[in-house]
């Protein structure tokens, strides 16, 4: 029964990461260029049951799950026409480059602004890159234009953060920049919810296990005290 304890606490150990991720991927369902994230789950290795007097194979037992990693779903969402001269999107594959105080960062969301000296930055006031790494300096009338904009193809993108990645940039993305566009979240809101959900079921299970071996020992405690020699 104590193995059967460290079997549940497992996975509600686990449901808890993924419903960590699948929250904050809810949180940003309306976030232009999120990218999504999936945690995935492995079995511990199986212990296989013998009857020790026979030597008869009962069947394997599972000894719990845990999460081996976590997946970001990187393919490109569609786009929403927003006519905003300094919204920009990618079209295909590509990430947009800034520069950041850690140094320069990727990232898909596109929601642009001017910046005081005049060249095109992030929300967070970090300036965007053109193709030759420079800042983007806007048009005179306050626009600017897709092929000032670079579009970089970056193979192992990891997130760090604010909407941002960390890679290796190789060479161009095969991907356009438009103007007066945005690339939607990608997380389907309907879906996550569901799976927040069955996660939640999944938890709420492990707590029943655990509850349930807890009063059979409780019981099995009792009846042992009250046994007269």
């Amino acid at each position: 029964m104590d193995r059967g304890l460290y079997i549940a606490a497992s996975g509600m150990l686990a449901e808890q990461v993924r419903q960590d991720q699948l929250a904050n991927d809810l949180s940003n369902a309306t976030t232009p260029g999120y990218k999504a994230d999936r945690a995935t789950q492995a079995s511990f290795g199986d212990l296989l049951l013998a009857d020790r007097t026979s030597g008869r194979v009962i069947g394997p037992l599972g000894t719990g799950v845990r999460i081996t990693g976590q997946v970001t779903d990187l393919r490109p969402a569609a786009l929403k026409q927003t006519d905003e001269p300094l919204d920009l999107a990618i079209e295909g594959e590509g990430f947009f480059l800034v520069r950041t105080p850690q140094g320069e960062r990727f990232t898909r969301n596109g929601r642009f602004t001017a910046l005081p000296d005049g060249t095109l930055g992030d929300q967070l006031g970090n300036q965007v890159l053109g193709p030759d790494r420079r800042p983007v300096r806007l048009q005179p009338d306050g626009t600017v234009r897709a092929q000032d904009v670079g579009a970089f193809n970056v193979p192992n993108a990891v997130k760090a953060g604010e909407g941002q990645f960390t890679g290796a940039a190789a060479g161009a993305a095969p991907g356009t920049v438009r103007t007066g566009a945005l690339e939607t979240s990608g997380v389907e809101a309907a879906r996550t919810m569901v799976d927040m959900m069955a996660s939640l079921r999944a938890f709420e299970a492990g707590q029943r296990a655990i509850t349930t071996i807890d009063e059979t020992l409780k019981q099995a405690a009792q009846q042992v005290g009250n046994l007269t020699g």
